[in-house]
């Protein structure tokens, strides 16, 4: 039982050190309004 906890403790450190060197990373969830970022959807191929 000992083995699990040590192991999702090493797993959650290891994947919060990877978080925090990513950069800019949006863990809000949704947006909504002015600060919703919207891309162009895909153009289609032309036949």
């Amino acid at each position: 039982m000992w083995k699990m906890a040590l192991a999702f403790v090493l797993f959650a450190a290891l994947a919060i050190f990877i978080l925090s060197k990513g950069g800019d990373i949006d863990m809000g969830g949704e947006k909504h309004g002015a600060e919703a970022v919207h891309s162009e959807p895909p153009a289609t191929a032309a036949k």
